[in-house]
């Protein structure tokens, strides 16, 4: 989840109360069928600055495959707010698009639905074979042990995105490499109305990514080496704090960041009003909104002390969108070919050139167009110093109780209202309460 994607998912649960409601697309019937050969329904998710960006970018491709094929692809762009809501409500329903983009953090969670295509070997065959796809992008795609449930369509990292004049008229000649020297910098630069740094602390799903890696920092995790939910280590807990603290006590961030969840912290950034931003593969939607890219520079995220690397030197969380297809489809011969479209090396190439991300196809990242600066950052983290979330079934619930109860962290940061070890332990218990039961 991420970037130059919209931010969060909201509160959800994968509960069969969910209600029933007809999202278009795939047959009711189930196991998937041929009866409509002559169309699709794809649900994209909102990677670029707008709906309106992702439509400019996503259409000609699709007018490009139906020329190719035939297959008419009905599109909807719908916002990360938004998105796995009307997924899991899709999965209940068995009312849903034939294929679709997931983040990558849900996929065993949907995997446990029962409602996506598994890609087994011969479904893999059909599209190239699965040893086209680099390990790290297929390591978010399902549960360990299982056929995965998704298949790579755009990688993507969190890096440290910096205004170099903004740096220089601080006397900073360089981007912090720790979490100390962030602090540091920024109150230098948190001044006349400008801020250090932008994050949106009401979107879940930005809360967990952050929090998940200043829990590896601390040698945490939130969850046992079994699966099961321990969000209040003491290691987790420090995480959490260090992470809010930075708008409670160190006063980087603005309080009104409290309330940001749809990108207005890319926006802040673009506009020169925030130093520095924490984002997924943010060059497409910086230049989107008029930012040049000589006006910033991109380095990799701050860890405790030293270098990026792994064990507590993890400074991502491997992030990303899969391309999925319900099982219940009434085209599963055209959405396989509209997955083997997508994958194509052209196709990865146009797509994760036009949203600065990574393509997750070995071939497609030979091209010259992610041979950049700052795509280079980008890969070094992917290969160094990232590391997937937890693929586990309940990992969607997790997102919403833990990046919820951050939230509400936040708001009392904004507010004035202490925040304590104490105060984040019992947000934390709170959360994990939440859980189903192991």
């Amino acid at each position: 989840m991420r970037s130059i994607r919209a931010a969060a998912a909201g509160a959800v649960t994968l509960s069969l109360a969910l209600a029933a409601t007809a999202c278009g697309g795939g047959s009711a019937t189930g196991g998937g069928s041929n009866d409509s050969p002559k169309t699709l329904t794809y649900w994209a998710s909102n990677q670029g600055a707008s709906i309106e960006v992702d439509k400019k970018v996503l259409q000609p491709e699709l007018d490009k495959f139906e020329k190719q094929t035939g297959i008419k692809v009905k599109l909807e762009v719908v916002p990360w707010s938004d998105l796995l809501n009307r997924i899991l409500t899709a999965t209940t329903s068995g009312q849903g698009p034939d294929v679709l983009n997931i983040g990558n953090t849900w996929s065993a969670s949907l995997q446990a639905t029962g409602a996506l295509l598994p890609w087994d070997t011969g479904n893999f065959g059909k599209i190239g074979g699965r040893d086209r796809f680099v390990d790290s992008a297929l390591g978010s795609t399902g549960a360990e042990g299982e056929d995965p449930a998704a298949v790579p369509l755009y990688s993507m990292s969190y890096a440290l995105y910096y205004n170099k004049k903004m740096f220089a008229d601080a006397g900073i000649s360089k981007p912090p490499a720790t979490w100390d020297e962030l602090v540091a910098d920024g109150r230098k630069l948190s001044k006349d109305g400008k801020w250090a740094l932008g994050m949106e602390g009401s979107n879940p799903s930005e809360n967990i990514h952050h929090a998940f890696v200043f829990a590896k920092q601390h040698g945490a995790d939130f969850f046992t080496a079994d699966g099961k939910a321990d969000f209040t280590s003491d290691g987790t807990v420090a995480a959490v704090k260090q992470y809010v603290d930075l708008m409670a006590k160190d006063k980087v961030i603005a309080p009104g960041n409290a309330e940001y969840a749809q990108n207005q912290s890319v926006s802040d950034f673009a506009k020169g009003k925030t130093a520095m931003l924490l984002w997924q593969s943010a060059s497409a939607n910086l230049a989107s909104q008029g930012m040049s890219e000589d006006a910033y520079g991109i380095a990799p995220v701050p860890v405790q002390s030293g270098t990026p690397g792994t064990g507590k030197q993890v400074n991502s969380m491997v992030a990303g969108i899969n391309l999925a297809v319900f099982k219940n489809t009434d085209n599963t011969d055209g959405a396989t070919k509209f997955v083997k479209f997508m994958t194509s090396d052209a196709e990865q190439k146009i797509l994760n050139k036009a949203y600065s991300t990574i393509p997750p196809v070995k071939s497609a990242q030979s091209d010259a167009a992610f041979a950049t600066p700052a795509n280079a950052v980008l890969k070094d983290t992917l290969a160094k110093s990232a590391v997937a979330l937890p693929q586990v079934a309940d990992e969607s619930q997790f997102e919403t109780a833990v990046g919820t109860a951050i939230k509400g962290l936040f708001a009392d940061a904004a507010a004035g209202r202490p925040v304590t070890t104490a105060s984040v332990k019992a947000a934390l218990e709170k959360a994990q309460q939440q859980m189903p039961a192991a």
